[in-house]
């Protein structure tokens, strides 16, 4: 199929093409080129909204960088007659253009920071300083190592720490960590260059993370995840650090409790903070653990901001590209079913969030605690 590159589809007429985004639903939910539509590449053939677009329109396709679109057949039957082109670069290469759109780093720190202080601070930053306070996370004398993936929770995360620390109520340092795993230089780079934009000072060390799980067939993000964790506490700990922070938000955590019910048949929950197992003195915290994640979004796109949902080599197509190892299609099922959950209770998210909160053990069959198991029998 022919290319064209993001400068060249901007000299198109308006209402000259359509834009397909190819990827699977988990990916263009995190974000889509503006006016797209989403039709999943093995269901091109048989979708109606893609035959409805007119035939004198270019039809423009976009995977995340460029592969799958590349290798669409526009000889099939379903785009005999149309004037059809793979976006070079994808997803990967319009966020690439925004940034050098947006290239004056200073202002777009100075409005990302005025964002927090003002027209986001209840919903970021005094959740942010509510988990901070309620979980007992941030203590005198903390050396943070604040990991960051180069997505939308973790950027801001990091800019939450740096208004905290303004506050000056504790004294704490931080160090703003950044493992490559075997990023592809384009993706490293726009890694690069959203820190700069937004004045984080990231400290990069390098894995080969990507490498080792290439040849995994079995669930290799799950993999991954695993290493990648062991890699930031070994990191953390080498730079000094006694905990690490991770951008996992309240809507992470009701996603989680659910799916351990629903796929896993257990019920726990993603802590506020963990004490490590392996590394002896260092401790996790998710000081995220109250913001919501459309908040986050609304600050991303209020900054017109753009990150990367997954920076792997294989993001086209592996399953589950989620940062704490599960499947994203599960979890894209759970945010649905939620979603539909909320039409006739509005209270749904703070139940399943509150129900961890409330377990009654009076009424468990059994439980287990420090691996032992408990039975109700036991004290009947």
């Amino acid at each position: 199929m022919k290319e064209i590159t993001y400068n060249e589809l901007k000299e198109l007429p308006e209402g000259s093409y359509a834009l397909i985004d190819i990827r699977r639903e988990s990916l263009a939910e995190y974000g889509m080129i503006r006016g797209a539509v989403n039709i999943v590449m093995d269901n091109l053939a048989s979708s109606a909204e893609l035959a409805a677009i007119p035939s004198d329109k270019k039809l423009i396709f976009y995977c995340e960088v460029g592969r799958m679109s590349k290798d669409i057949d526009d000889t099939a039957e379903y785009l005999v007659g149309r004037d059809c082109y793979s976006l070079a670069e994808g997803y990967v290469g319009y966020v690439k253009a925004c940034m050098e759109e947006n290239a004056d780093t200073e202002e777009t720190r100075k409005r990302a920071e005025a964002s927090i202080r003002k027209k986001y601070h209840k919903q970021l930053f005094s959740a942010f300083a509510k988990a901070c306070k309620t979980y007992k996370l941030i203590n005198q004398g903390d050396h943070i190592a604040v990991c960051i993936s180069g997505g939308k929770d973790s950027m801001l995360m990091a800019k939450l720490f740096q208004e905290i620390q303004t506050h000056r109520q504790v004294q704490f340092d931080l160090t703003f960590l950044v493992m490559d795993p075997g990023y592809n230089k384009e993706n490293r780079a726009l890694i690069e260059s959203n820190a700069k934009a937004l004045g984080i000072p990231i400290t990069i060390f390098e894995s080969t993370i990507f490498d080792t799980v290439d040849t995994v067939d079995k669930s290799p993000c799950y993999l991954c995840a695993r290493m990648r964790r062991g890699y930031l506490y070994s990191k953390a700990k080498e730079l000094g650090c006694n905990k690490i922070a991770l951008g996992h938000h309240y809507d992470d955590v009701i996603e989680t409790t659910l799916m351990g019910m629903l796929y896993g048949a257990q019920i726990q929950t993603m802590m506020p903070k963990l004490h490590s197992t392996n590394f002896e003195g260092m401790e996790l915290i998710r000081p995220m653990y109250f913001v919501r994640e459309s908040d986050i979004c609304a600050w991303r796109d209020y900054n017109n901001l753009h990150f990367l949902q997954c920076a792997c080599h294989f993001t086209d197509t592996c399953s589950s590209c989620r940062d704490d190892g599960t499947s994203a299609s599960k979890r894209l099922e759970i945010k649905k079913l939620i979603a539909e959950l909320k039409k006739t209770n509005p209270f749904i998210e703070s139940n399943i969030f509150r129900s961890m909160e409330n377990v009654n053990l009076d009424t468990v069959i059994e439980y287990k605690k420090g691996n032992v198991r408990h039975n109700f029998l036991d004290e009947y």
